[in-house]
């Protein structure tokens, strides 16, 4: 039991153990035996994955996908940040520097904070066609479920709350829209020959799906 769990290149797990994570990650349990344990909050789930060579890989379901609230692609660090890294280093494990900067508890008053922002129903409505839309595009053999829009909303809140607002606006979905959906779709046969991801597919879309104008 942990409040953090770090799964580091998860698609090297066997399938029975990425599925494992599935109750824990959907319902905040794990059951052993038939009897369901509850998970401490905040309980927070990240995991890696090892985006060169399949030999010993295993794709992670799409419901599993689902249940992350977003993915990122970090790349190279930039020139400066890596030279701080070296330079840091020393012969030192840099983790045995790392210092807490809030504690769950404080983590927890965030949270219960950011749930309280204000949605206009125009901005849910906006979040909601894009998802939909991603149902009928000719590029997807399937689109976002419900949990994507659940997810975009919830995203926009953080991003309203970080701006210091107690209201979310249009421009809050567009930073995040990408990193809350692609990963929930799954591309038809061939699409990548036609240099076609499911980012640039978010993208088309957001386009095309006018904000509302509120204010």
């Amino acid at each position: 039991m942990s409040n953090l769990f770090l799964a580091d290149e998860l698609n090297r797990a066997t399938s029975r153990t990425q599925s494992a994570l599935l109750e824990a990650m959907e319902e905040g349990q794990v059951t052993v035996d038939g009897v369901s344990h509850e998970l401490k909050q905040p309980f927070i789930v990240i995991a890696t994955q090892n985006p060169v060579g399949a030999a010993g890989t295993q794709l992670l379901p799409d419901s599993q996908m689902d249940r992350f609230m977003v993915r990122l692609s970090l790349g190279y660090p930039a020139f400066d940040d890596e030279l701080s890294l070296v330079e840091r280093k020393k012969g030192k494990n840099l983790v045995d520097l790392v210092e807490p900067i809030l504690s769950s508890s404080d983590l927890e008053v965030m949270r219960e904070e950011v749930d309280k922002i204000h949605v206009d129903k125009a901005i849910l409505n906006y979040i909601v066609n894009i998802v939909a839309q991603t149902r009928d595009n000719p590029d997807l053999l399937l689109g976002a479920s419900p949990r994507a829009s659940l997810a975009l909303v919830a995203m926009t809140k953080a991003m309203a709350y970080l701006q210091g607002r107690s209201y979310a606006v249009p421009k809050d979905v567009l930073p995040i829209v990408e990193d809350t959906l692609a990963h929930r779709l799954l591309l038809r046969s061939g699409a990548e020959k036609d240099n076609i991801t499911a980012a640039k597919v978010v993208q088309r879309i957001v386009g095309r799906v006018a904000p509302p104008k509120i204010g």
